[in-house]
């Protein structure tokens, strides 16, 4: 299956709330632009094809070992200032996850940009309309309307149907990929680091690998290249499951403490 790369914000250090969502735990995952351009010329080395942008799941669920992705969380305005070109001069076209309700708010890409950015070649996908916290948390009607609203925003915004998505927050569930499915979501990325698929009704449902702020750049691209360093994230992703259950909201509680520490010797 494809290997799919999950990454979020790029933005200049001290300045993460220029893109995005503000905060410890989302400025986990924003890189700079100096070490963005190195992760991407690292990966460009560990691969042998330009990455999938086409939405059609059977292509998704190729056995081509060659296949990949990469993709970006949110809708922060840096998909256009720096992400969009780093790519393009590579060739690459990128999936772009955009949550609705921040459109044309600061921090976060206008209508227009989310239209450059599909008039460039770059697939829009839904990253549900408020980003809930913890979407598997939500009825079923509040999954069916974050799902069906953001598909139809969008639509109107690229004038092209929606058929891709990703779960905000990582916190999946076959509820929200079965609301994906009513919202006529076809492909749903989750964050989970495996190649393995499956389906829940009609939706193909994909793992991604997860990068976040001070990986290295050989670490990215060895997530491209070496089954042995996806199989060491994925066991630390189980292991976190495990901890969320047991420690259920203390979790939370500890894990922001923890950021919050980073945040302040990073600064």
């Amino acid at each position: 299956m494809p290997i799919n790369l999950l990454y979020h914000d790029v933005t200049p250090a001290g300045s993460e709330q220029v893109s995005g969502f503000p905060g410890p735990a989302a400025a986990r995952y924003k890189l700079t632009p100096e070490d963005f351009e190195r992760h991407l010329d690292q990966i460009a080395t560990a691969v042998g094809s330009l990455p999938l942008v086409s939405t059609a799941p059977d292509a998704l669920n190729s056995t081509d070992q060659n296949a990949w992705t990469i993709s970006f969380d949110d809708g922060g305005s840096s998909a256009v200032t720096e992400i969009a070109g780093q790519l393009e001069r590579r060739g690459w076209r990128g999936w772009f996850f955009i949550s609705t309700d921040f459109i044309d708010t600061p921090s976060f890409c206008s209508r227009d940009q989310v239209r450059e950015l599909h008039r460039r070649g770059h697939v829009i996908g839904s990253h549900s309309c408020s980003h809930p916290e913890r979407i598997s948390n939500c009825s079923w009607e509040q999954l069916v309307d974050e799902w069906t609203r953001s598909c139809r925003i969008l639509a109107e915004i690229i004038e092209q149907p929606i058929t891709t998505a990703s779960v905000p927050g990582g916190f999946y569930s076959r509820d929200v990929a079965r609301a994906a499915g009513r919202a006529g979501i076809r492909v749903l990325f989750n964050s989970e680091p495996t190649t393995s698929s499956f389906r829940v009704d009609d939706v193909l449902n994909l793992g991604r690998y997860n990068v976040y702020r001070g990986m290295s750049a050989s670490d990215a691209a060895s997530l491209v290249r070496s089954p042995f360093r996806r199989l060491r994230q994925a066991a630390f992703w189980n292991l976190k499951k495990v901890a969320k259950v047991l420690a259920g909201p203390l979790y939370k509680r500890i894990r922001q403490k923890i950021l919050s520490r980073e945040q302040v010797k990073s600064g």
